[in-house]
């Protein structure tokens, strides 16, 4: 029997308001609701969750997760157009980083079309709501 591959879920700041938050945009599902179904979607993945508002404490859980999972699925949310240090933070660790973002960000503001991580990570899913969590789980895992 195989053991089960680790894919570490980060979400980055007021994705904690899934489910409240911009509904129209975002859906009115909370992740932890979400993140249950996907769990039984994949039963063969042990999935870890870390969600923070906190910048220092998105590259803490990048640096740990780096080190110990085959993979990472980042959120990054408003910090995807601010934030060198997390771009820098992906760089640094050996697995691969699949940046995701609910609402298609190429279609929002402008400053948004700018990503400080995009360039970093092993590829981009944008717009596909929550599906694209699933779809980077999938690549992460090789199925």
């Amino acid at each position: 029997m195989s053991e089960k591959k680790l894919i570490t879920i980060i979400n980055g700041p007021n994705l904690n308001l899934l489910g409240k938050r911009e509904p129209e945009v975002y859906g009115h599902l909370s992740f932890e609701e979400y993140l249950e179904e996907v769990k039984k979607k994949f039963p063969d993945t042990e999935i870890r969750y870390v969600q923070s508002n906190v910048e220092g404490e998105i590259i803490n859980a990048l640096h740990e997760a780096g080190f110990t999972s085959q993979g990472i699925v980042l959120n990054p949310g408003g910090y995807t157009h601010t934030s060198v240090a997390i771009g820098d933070a992906i760089a640094a660790v050996p697995c691969p980083v699949v940046e995701v973002h609910i609402s298609n960000i190429y279609g929002r503001e402008v400053f948004r079309r700018i990503s400080h991580v995009s360039a970093k990570a092993a590829g981009v899913i944008t717009g596909l709501g929550l599906k694209g969590y699933e779809l980077a789980i999938l690549f992460l895992t090789g199925k």
